[in-house]
Protein backbone atom coordinates (compact mmCIF):
# COMPACT_ATOMS: atom_id res chain seq x y z
CA UNK A 1 0.00 0.00 0.00
CA UNK A 2 0.91 3.49 -0.82
CA UNK A 3 1.64 5.67 2.35
CA UNK A 4 -0.38 8.86 2.43
CA UNK A 5 2.88 10.88 2.60
CA UNK A 6 3.60 9.80 -1.07
CA UNK A 7 0.07 10.27 -2.21
CA UNK A 8 2.31 12.39 -5.05
CA UNK A 9 3.30 9.37 -6.58
CA UNK A 10 -0.41 7.84 -6.67
CA UNK A 11 -0.97 8.19 -9.98
CA UNK A 12 2.23 6.06 -11.28
CA UNK A 13 1.81 3.40 -8.47
CA UNK A 14 -1.61 3.11 -9.82
CA UNK A 15 -0.66 2.52 -13.53
CA UNK A 16 0.19 -1.33 -13.06
CA UNK A 17 -3.06 -2.27 -14.75
CA UNK A 18 -2.21 -0.25 -17.81
CA UNK A 19 1.32 -1.66 -18.04
CA UNK A 20 0.15 -5.42 -18.34
CA UNK A 21 -2.53 -4.19 -20.53
CA UNK A 22 0.76 -3.21 -22.88
CA UNK A 23 3.06 -5.75 -21.94
CA UNK A 24 -0.15 -8.41 -23.27
CA UNK A 25 0.48 -6.02 -26.21
CA UNK A 26 3.89 -6.46 -26.88
CA UNK A 27 4.52 -10.19 -25.51
CA UNK A 28 3.63 -12.28 -28.65
CA UNK A 29 5.92 -9.70 -30.65
CA UNK A 30 8.83 -10.15 -28.37
CA UNK A 31 8.57 -14.22 -28.58
CA UNK A 32 12.43 -14.96 -30.58
CA UNK A 33 13.23 -11.28 -30.42
CA UNK A 34 17.01 -10.34 -30.33
CA UNK A 35 17.62 -9.43 -26.78
CA UNK A 36 20.33 -6.68 -27.19
CA UNK A 37 19.21 -3.74 -25.72
CA UNK A 38 19.63 -1.69 -29.09
CA UNK A 39 17.73 -4.01 -31.34
CA UNK A 40 14.92 -5.02 -28.59
CA UNK A 41 13.74 -1.19 -27.69
CA UNK A 42 13.53 -1.16 -31.71
CA UNK A 43 11.58 -4.05 -31.99
CA UNK A 44 9.30 -2.95 -28.78
CA UNK A 45 8.71 0.29 -30.38
CA UNK A 46 7.78 -1.03 -33.70
CA UNK A 47 5.41 -3.16 -32.11
CA UNK A 48 3.77 -0.43 -29.49
CA UNK A 49 4.14 3.16 -29.76
CA UNK A 50 4.96 5.06 -25.76
CA UNK A 51 4.16 2.92 -22.63
CA UNK A 52 7.46 3.10 -21.32
CA UNK A 53 6.85 1.64 -18.05
CA UNK A 54 5.89 -1.97 -19.86
CA UNK A 55 9.40 -1.44 -22.22
CA UNK A 56 11.11 -0.87 -19.07
CA UNK A 57 9.51 -3.91 -17.01
CA UNK A 58 11.54 -5.83 -20.58
CA UNK A 59 14.08 -3.99 -20.97
CA UNK A 60 15.46 -4.48 -17.47
CA UNK A 61 14.89 -8.50 -17.87
CA UNK A 62 17.32 -8.24 -20.44
CA UNK A 63 19.49 -6.29 -18.99
CA UNK A 64 19.68 -8.95 -16.09
CA UNK A 65 19.79 -11.76 -18.70
CA UNK A 66 22.26 -10.83 -20.34
CA UNK A 67 24.21 -10.12 -17.13
CA UNK A 68 24.07 -13.45 -16.26
CA UNK A 69 24.83 -15.22 -19.30
CA UNK A 70 28.30 -13.06 -19.50
CA UNK A 71 28.84 -13.82 -15.82
CA UNK A 72 28.83 -10.03 -15.65
CA UNK A 73 26.90 -7.49 -13.22
CA UNK A 74 24.70 -4.92 -15.60
CA UNK A 75 26.36 -1.86 -14.05
CA UNK A 76 29.48 -3.31 -16.55
CA UNK A 77 26.83 -3.64 -19.20
CA UNK A 78 25.87 0.10 -18.42
CA UNK A 79 29.55 1.31 -19.17
CA UNK A 80 31.15 0.52 -15.87
CA UNK A 81 32.96 2.88 -13.69
CA UNK A 82 31.21 1.13 -10.71
CA UNK A 83 31.58 2.20 -7.14
CA UNK A 84 31.01 -0.24 -4.74
CA UNK A 85 28.65 1.93 -2.65
CA UNK A 86 26.10 3.96 -4.30
CA UNK A 87 24.73 7.18 -2.67
CA UNK A 88 21.13 7.04 -1.93
CA UNK A 89 19.01 9.36 -0.63
CA UNK A 90 15.69 10.06 2.05
CA UNK A 91 12.60 11.51 1.31
CA UNK A 92 10.45 12.88 3.81
CA UNK A 93 6.62 12.96 3.05
CA UNK A 94 4.27 16.26 3.62
CA UNK A 95 3.80 16.24 6.98
CA UNK A 96 3.77 18.88 10.45
CA UNK A 97 7.80 21.15 9.62
CA UNK A 98 8.78 20.46 13.56
CA UNK A 99 8.24 16.45 12.43
CA UNK A 100 9.90 16.70 9.07
CA UNK A 101 12.92 18.75 10.99
CA UNK A 102 12.89 15.60 13.08
CA UNK A 103 12.85 13.20 10.77
CA UNK A 104 15.66 14.71 9.00
CA UNK A 105 18.19 14.88 12.17
CA UNK A 106 17.64 11.52 12.38
CA UNK A 107 18.76 10.77 8.58
CA UNK A 108 21.36 13.23 8.83
CA UNK A 109 22.41 11.24 11.89
CA UNK A 110 22.26 7.91 9.74
CA UNK A 111 24.64 9.51 6.80
CA UNK A 112 22.26 10.21 4.36
CA UNK A 113 24.21 12.26 1.62
CA UNK A 114 20.88 14.11 0.21
CA UNK A 115 17.41 14.71 1.78
CA UNK A 116 14.44 15.71 0.03
CA UNK A 117 11.46 17.58 1.42
CA UNK A 118 8.03 16.36 0.18
CA UNK A 119 5.82 19.78 0.06
CA UNK A 120 2.95 21.26 -1.67
CA UNK A 121 -0.79 20.97 -1.11
CA UNK A 122 -1.26 23.54 1.81
CA UNK A 123 -0.74 27.41 2.63
CA UNK A 124 2.96 28.27 1.01
CA UNK A 125 3.44 29.84 4.15
CA UNK A 126 3.64 26.18 6.16
CA UNK A 127 6.34 24.72 3.04
CA UNK A 128 8.52 27.59 3.85
CA UNK A 129 8.59 26.91 7.75
CA UNK A 130 9.49 23.31 7.28
CA UNK A 131 11.88 24.51 4.45
CA UNK A 132 13.66 26.71 7.27
CA UNK A 133 13.30 23.98 9.87
CA UNK A 134 14.63 21.35 8.11
CA UNK A 135 17.77 23.84 6.95
CA UNK A 136 18.27 24.46 10.71
CA UNK A 137 19.39 20.73 11.35
CA UNK A 138 21.25 20.15 8.11
CA UNK A 139 23.30 23.03 8.06
CA UNK A 140 26.75 23.11 8.66
CA UNK A 141 26.58 18.74 7.77
CA UNK A 142 27.27 18.76 4.03
CA UNK A 143 24.24 17.22 3.60
CA UNK A 144 22.20 18.34 0.30
CA UNK A 145 18.83 19.82 -0.08
CA UNK A 146 15.88 19.54 -2.45
CA UNK A 147 12.49 21.02 -1.92
CA UNK A 148 10.18 18.60 -3.85
CA UNK A 149 6.45 20.15 -5.04
CA UNK A 150 5.61 17.35 -6.88
CA UNK A 151 4.12 19.70 -9.41
CA UNK A 152 1.63 20.77 -6.88
CA UNK A 153 2.70 24.04 -6.35
CA UNK A 154 1.31 27.77 -8.61
CA UNK A 155 4.02 30.05 -10.09
CA UNK A 156 3.20 32.53 -7.43
CA UNK A 157 4.21 30.32 -4.58
CA UNK A 158 7.28 28.86 -5.98
CA UNK A 159 8.35 32.64 -6.38
CA UNK A 160 7.33 33.31 -2.99
CA UNK A 161 8.88 30.18 -1.20
CA UNK A 162 12.39 31.02 -3.40
CA UNK A 163 12.11 34.72 -2.24
CA UNK A 164 12.04 33.58 1.44
CA UNK A 165 14.24 31.06 1.21
CA UNK A 166 16.68 32.61 -0.73
CA UNK A 167 19.36 31.75 1.82
CA UNK A 168 19.12 28.18 1.96
CA UNK A 169 21.01 26.44 -0.65
CA UNK A 170 18.31 23.16 -1.72
CA UNK A 171 17.03 22.54 -5.43
CA UNK A 172 13.40 23.26 -6.71
CA UNK A 173 12.63 19.56 -7.80
CA UNK A 174 9.45 19.89 -10.27
CA UNK A 175 7.52 22.39 -8.05
CA UNK A 176 5.27 23.55 -11.35
CA UNK A 177 2.80 21.09 -13.15
CA UNK A 178 4.15 21.96 -16.64
CA UNK A 179 7.66 23.06 -18.34
CA UNK A 180 5.44 25.96 -19.69
CA UNK A 181 5.13 27.10 -16.02
CA UNK A 182 8.88 26.44 -15.14
CA UNK A 183 9.77 28.40 -18.45
CA UNK A 184 8.08 31.28 -16.64
CA UNK A 185 9.74 31.50 -13.08
CA UNK A 186 12.63 30.33 -14.52
CA UNK A 187 14.88 33.99 -14.43
CA UNK A 188 12.70 34.71 -11.76
CA UNK A 189 13.43 31.64 -9.18
CA UNK A 190 16.27 31.97 -6.17
CA UNK A 191 16.94 28.36 -6.59
CA UNK A 192 18.34 25.75 -9.21
CA UNK A 193 15.18 23.80 -11.33
CA UNK A 194 15.46 19.86 -11.37
CA UNK A 195 13.06 18.42 -13.77
CA UNK A 196 11.12 15.51 -12.59
CA UNK A 197 7.53 14.21 -13.68
CA UNK A 198 7.82 16.09 -16.74
CA UNK A 199 10.84 14.03 -17.74
CA UNK A 200 8.72 11.45 -19.37
CA UNK A 201 10.93 10.63 -22.25
CA UNK A 202 14.98 10.65 -23.32
CA UNK A 203 13.46 13.38 -25.87
CA UNK A 204 11.97 15.70 -23.13
CA UNK A 205 15.02 15.39 -21.29
CA UNK A 206 17.16 16.30 -24.66
CA UNK A 207 14.74 19.52 -25.10
CA UNK A 208 14.83 20.71 -20.83
CA UNK A 209 18.99 20.30 -20.78
CA UNK A 210 19.45 21.83 -24.73
CA UNK A 211 17.15 24.54 -23.91
CA UNK A 212 18.77 25.27 -20.30
CA UNK A 213 15.05 24.94 -18.34
CA UNK A 214 16.30 22.89 -15.52
CA UNK A 215 20.01 22.64 -13.62
CA UNK A 216 19.07 19.05 -13.13
CA UNK A 217 16.80 15.82 -13.18
CA UNK A 218 14.86 13.37 -10.79
CA UNK A 219 14.93 10.42 -13.55
CA UNK A 220 12.56 7.58 -12.96
CA UNK A 221 14.09 4.50 -14.88
CA UNK A 222 10.61 3.15 -15.58
CA UNK A 223 9.56 6.39 -17.22
CA UNK A 224 11.82 6.39 -19.49
CA UNK A 225 11.59 3.00 -20.91
CA UNK A 226 14.65 1.21 -18.99
CA UNK A 227 18.26 1.02 -18.44
CA UNK A 228 19.13 1.56 -22.20
CA UNK A 229 17.19 4.72 -22.14
CA UNK A 230 18.76 5.93 -18.76
CA UNK A 231 22.32 5.38 -20.23
CA UNK A 232 21.90 7.84 -22.75
CA UNK A 233 20.32 9.92 -20.38
CA UNK A 234 23.00 9.50 -18.09
CA UNK A 235 25.62 10.07 -21.17
CA UNK A 236 23.58 13.19 -22.47
CA UNK A 237 23.74 14.72 -18.39
CA UNK A 238 27.81 14.11 -18.25
CA UNK A 239 27.67 15.71 -21.40
CA UNK A 240 26.04 18.75 -19.85
CA UNK A 241 27.56 18.66 -16.23
CA UNK A 242 24.07 18.53 -15.11
CA UNK A 243 23.11 16.30 -11.95
CA UNK A 244 20.63 13.61 -11.52
CA UNK A 245 19.25 10.60 -9.76
CA UNK A 246 18.44 7.12 -10.62
CA UNK A 247 15.49 6.39 -8.85
CA UNK A 248 12.21 5.03 -9.49
CA UNK A 249 8.48 5.81 -7.83
CA UNK A 250 8.24 2.26 -6.03
CA UNK A 251 8.90 -0.95 -6.23
CA UNK A 252 10.67 -4.08 -4.52
CA UNK A 253 14.34 -5.35 -4.64
CA UNK A 254 14.16 -5.98 -8.80
CA UNK A 255 13.74 -2.40 -9.49
CA UNK A 256 16.02 -0.83 -6.29
CA UNK A 257 19.12 -2.95 -7.91
CA UNK A 258 18.28 -1.64 -11.94
CA UNK A 259 18.47 1.80 -9.81
CA UNK A 260 21.35 0.91 -7.78
CA UNK A 261 23.34 -0.82 -10.99
CA UNK A 262 22.86 2.46 -13.02
CA UNK A 263 23.42 4.76 -10.04
CA UNK A 264 27.01 3.02 -9.60
CA UNK A 265 28.16 4.23 -13.24
CA UNK A 266 26.88 8.20 -12.63
CA UNK A 267 30.04 10.38 -12.51
CA UNK A 268 30.21 11.15 -8.89
CA UNK A 269 29.96 14.51 -8.90
CA UNK A 270 26.94 14.50 -10.58
CA UNK A 271 25.53 11.69 -8.89
CA UNK A 272 22.18 12.68 -7.01
CA UNK A 273 21.76 9.23 -5.39
CA UNK A 274 19.81 6.10 -6.49
CA UNK A 275 16.24 6.34 -4.73
CA UNK A 276 14.74 2.98 -3.37
CA UNK A 277 11.57 2.44 -1.16
CA UNK A 278 13.48 0.01 0.36
CA UNK A 279 12.74 1.75 3.84
CA UNK A 280 9.11 2.27 3.34
CA UNK A 281 8.56 -1.51 2.15
CA UNK A 282 8.47 -4.36 4.93
CA UNK A 283 10.17 -7.74 3.36
CA UNK A 284 12.66 -8.90 0.53
CA UNK A 285 12.03 -10.53 -2.88
CA UNK A 286 15.16 -11.42 -2.42
CA UNK A 287 15.63 -12.59 0.99
CA UNK A 288 19.28 -12.99 0.92
CA UNK A 289 20.29 -10.53 -1.08
CA UNK A 290 17.60 -8.02 -1.12
CA UNK A 291 18.92 -4.19 -1.69
CA UNK A 292 19.30 -2.56 1.49
CA UNK A 293 20.44 0.44 2.62
CA UNK A 294 23.22 1.25 4.98
CA UNK A 295 24.69 4.70 6.18
CA UNK A 296 22.91 6.37 3.30
CA UNK A 297 24.41 4.30 1.17
CA UNK A 298 23.69 1.01 -1.34
CA UNK A 299 26.27 -1.60 -1.80
CA UNK A 300 26.52 -2.96 -5.22
CA UNK A 301 25.32 -6.65 -5.72
CA UNK A 302 27.97 -8.73 -6.28
CA UNK A 303 26.03 -11.34 -8.93
CA UNK A 304 25.79 -11.40 -12.38
CA UNK A 305 22.85 -9.65 -13.87
CA UNK A 306 21.17 -7.33 -11.30
CA UNK A 307 22.37 -9.35 -8.35
CA UNK A 308 19.39 -9.99 -6.90
CA UNK A 309 17.03 -13.73 -7.39
CA UNK A 310 13.35 -13.05 -6.30
CA UNK A 311 11.93 -16.05 -4.64
CA UNK A 312 9.22 -16.62 -7.55
CA UNK A 313 7.53 -18.04 -4.52
CA UNK A 314 6.27 -14.86 -3.23
CA UNK A 315 4.71 -13.75 -6.41
CA UNK A 316 2.31 -16.76 -6.84
CA UNK A 317 0.69 -17.86 -10.18
CA UNK A 318 1.90 -16.14 -13.42
CA UNK A 319 -1.12 -13.79 -14.45
CA UNK A 320 -0.41 -14.26 -18.62
CA UNK A 321 1.76 -16.46 -19.91
CA UNK A 322 3.16 -16.46 -24.03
Amino acid sequence: MLPAAFAGQRAEHVAVERVRAALAQLAPGLIGAEPWPVALHRTMDGLLTGHHYAKAAVDIAAHDLIGKRLGVRVAELLGGGAVARVPTYYSAGVGDPDEVARIAAERVAEGYPRLQVKLGGRPVEVDVEAVRKVWEVVRGTGVRLAADGNRGWNTRDVLRLSRECADVPLVLEQPCDTVEELARIRPQVQHPIYLDESGVSLNAAISAAGTGLVDGFGMKVTRIGGLAPMRAFRDLCAARHLPHSSDDAWGGDVIAAACVQLGATVRPDLNEGAWIAAPHIDGHYDPAGGIRIDDGHIALPEGPGLGVTPDRDLFGDPVASF
